[in-house]
């Protein structure tokens, strides 16, 4: 049994998802929030296995929320539920530990995908999120052969959701110098901007 706990500031959205999961025989919901705040709480008296949050709600955020809940529980999964179609939104989800980002406007089965997916272990990422735009063939490319080491350093630092400025900060060197070896990772790759080269580093983030 994977048991699971929401946090929602709708009502009516948690009541639908509630719902869904009430006929899958493998999943119990073990407590639901309207705020960061009681999500936390749950989660410390509960610790379910996956967590599916919004990003924007009352007293604590689903980032924040995220970040705390991760630190004291890195097994536990979480997943992105929200609006929010931003890379940067992305980023900082994925950066506070996400496995997974759905869309709200996603069908209700489309949450039961992403529990189910997630809890295999495996990242989700909404379809019609912009980082899932691609479709080439940049999968079998050896990354390892054609990048420089410092642009390893960079994709890995991508891939943990920093931005340029902070990848700046970290290696000592100027934002342009970063966005210099953003562009030349583009081309080596056959990518064709940031949003592609987000999801070339998500997709790498164990093999650098």
């Amino acid at each position: 049994m994977i048991t699971i706990a929401i946090a929602e500031d709708h009502q009516s959205l948690v009541d639908g998802i509630s719902l869904l999961l009430k006929y899958e025989n493998q999943f119990t919901i073990v407590g639901t929030a309207n705020d960061g705040e009681a999500l936390i709480d749950i989660v410390r008296k509960k610790k379910p296995q996956i967590v599916l949050t919004d990003i924007k709600m009352p007293k604590i955020d689903g980032i924040a929320a995220t970040n705390i809940i991760k630190k004291e529980f890195p097994e536990i999964k979480v997943i992105a539920f929200t609006m929010f179609n931003q890379e940067e939104a992305v980023s900082q989800m994925i950066a506070a530990g996400a496995s997974g980002y759905l869309l709200k406007d996603s069908p209700l089965e489309e949450v039961l995908n992403a529990i189910k997916t997630v809890a295999a272990g495996e990242n989700f990422f909404d379809d019609a999120l912009i980082i899932d735009s691609v479709e080439g063939n940049y999968s079998t490319t050896n990354h390892k052969s054609i990048l420089s080491k410092s642009e390893r350093e960079i994709l890995k630092y991508i891939a943990e959701g920093k931005s340029s400025s902070e990848i700046a900060q970290l290696r000592f060197t100027a934002v342009s110098t970063v966005e210099k070896h953003r562009k030349n990772m583009i081309h080596k790759l056959g990518l064709s901007g940031k949003s592609e080269l987000l999801r070339y580093a998500l997709e790498r983030k164990y093999d650098f």
